[in-house]
């Protein structure tokens, strides 16, 4: 399972790309979590912690948006972390 981090969330994560290795029937949530457990440095000043930008944040699965926390994932996807951001 490979996570791609964009914006704060890379910012708070320290990478731009981490992979787990997840038990098979893993969900999206237990991918969160997994993500959460990471032992991580502060983020720089500004940046909320990695799992603030999380419970805001906007997935990809395999390129298309995924809501449902209860969708699983399998070890040769793609997530995508999309944190909210203002512009024009």
């Amino acid at each position: 399972m490979n996570v791609r981090y964009f914006a704060a969330a890379r910012a708070a994560a320290g990478f731009e790309e981490e992979k787990f290795d997840l038990t098979d029937g893993t969900t999206v949530a237990g991918l969160l979590e997994a993500i959460k457990s990471v032992k991580r440095p502060e983020p720089p000043a500004g940046t909320p912690p990695l799992a603030s930008i999380l419970a805001r944040s906007s997935l990809l699965l395999n390129e298309v948006a995924v809501r449902d926390q209860s969708t699983v994932v399998g070890p040769n996807d793609v997530v995508d972390v999309l944190p909210p951001f203002a512009g024009g």
